[in-house]
């Protein structure tokens, strides 16, 4: 894959350099981390969830921390009993230490994890805030009240 550059962009653009960073990102191979697999589904208009398959992980072995906007879930194995007196023949089940990153888009929020057989499910939600939202303007027009009764009213 080709790099790009995006130098040119960064002396002429102002708070945009999260994105130019996780573009580059995207363009370099995360080194083909494919464990644990996961989905991430749209649930609603403003809802999402992100499944992993853990088996063999309990809660208290996972972690799951949201710090500007990045989603970050950590998997580590607790230290097996030393007694045990087993020979593994072949291991299929991974049981490995794990580390998983999303990006998430800004006013996205974590509402809750569910572990429920074997399965890691994560629910987000984007919460915009009511003055980003878009609000319907009133056109007044030569009989109705003029723009400064309005604004009277509104400030009121």
């Amino acid at each position: 894959m080709r790099h790009v550059d995006f130098s040119p962009l960064y002396r002429s653009t102002v708070g945009f350099d999260r994105l130019f960073t996780m573009l580059d990102s995207l363009a370099q191979p995360e080194g083909a981390q494919t464990y644990p697999p996961y989905n991430i589904e749209r649930t609603g208009e403003d809802a999402y969830r992100i499944t992993m398959a853990v088996a063999g992980f309990g809660e208290d072995e996972i972690s799951i921390e949201a710090h500007r906007n990045v989603l970050t879930v950590k998997g580590e194995k607790a230290e097996a009993d030393k007694g045990e007196t087993s020979e593994f023949l072949y291991r299929g089940i991974a049981s490995r230490a794990f580390e998983r990153r999303f990006q998430l888009a800004d006013h996205v929020e974590v509402v809750g994890a569910e572990l429920k057989n074997g399965l890691l499910h994560i629910s987000l939600k984007r919460n915009i805030p009511e003055e980003m939202k878009p609000r319907k303007v009133a056109i007044a027009n030569g009989g109705a009240k003029s723009a400064k009764q309005i604004e009277a009213q509104a400030v009121n």
